[in-house]
């Protein structure tokens, strides 16, 4: 066990530097790329609902992708983090610049005053971030365990996909059991259906 979150830190550590390295330009246009591959995703065109985590840092950007799914008219939520109990609470946003404010670790997420939330079951798609993946759908996250707890709250038929630059794909994944997976990963080379 020791040895797996060893190893998970220092893949965490190398996809984070890889991600890094990128310059703003690259990530600018990977992302776009990832854009228009994801809204050609016939599960992703067919959701009504679908859950966007805000990038962050050196993420693949979604702020473009939530603002053309609101302009599709598709509902959009994007999740609250509840420190408190080490859950994410999600809101449906109907503005990105109305609707999201700074929150936890700085990251925009919904404003509680304006956004409604929203039942988890009601998802039909989840992109789910993550700092590295492999093509079986394992993946290692920021560390704090929010999505491994959340995931698993999802129904059955909500499709997890994940959005990551190529660099992030590593050859396998060291799994926990409390780890979880992703269905599908969207780079700007490929679209990797879990194996």
């Amino acid at each position: 066990m020791e040895d797996i979150r060893i190893r998970k830190a220092e893949i965490r550590g190398q996809m984070l530097e890889c991600r890094n390295t990128l310059s703003e330009k690259e990530r600018d246009e990977k992302s776009a790329v990832i854009l228009e591959r994801l809204f050609s995703f016939a599960n992703f065109l067919e959701a009504e609902v679908a859950l966007f985590y805000v990038a962050t840092r050196s993420e693949v950007a979604t702020e473009a992708m939530i603002r053309k799914s609101l302009a599709y008219k598709k509902i959009v939520a994007v999740p609250l983090t509840d420190t408190k109990h080490r859950r994410l609470v999600l809101f449906k946003i109907e503005d990105f610049d109305q609707d999201l404010l700074p929150g936890y670790k700085g990251i925009l997420e919904p404003n509680r005053s304006r956004a409604k939330q929203i039942p988890v079951d009601q998802i039909d798609l989840a992109i789910i971030p993550g700092v590295g993946f492999d093509t079986r759908g394992g993946r290692i996250g920021q560390g704090g365990g929010y999505y491994d707890r959340f995931i698993p709250t999802l129904n059955i038929t909500t499709r997890k996909v994940a959005l990551a630059f190529e660099c992030q794909i590593v050859q396998q994944v060291p799994m926990e059991s409390t780890d979880k997976y992703v269905d599908i990963i969207i780079t700007e080379d490929r679209v990797i259906y879990k194996i």
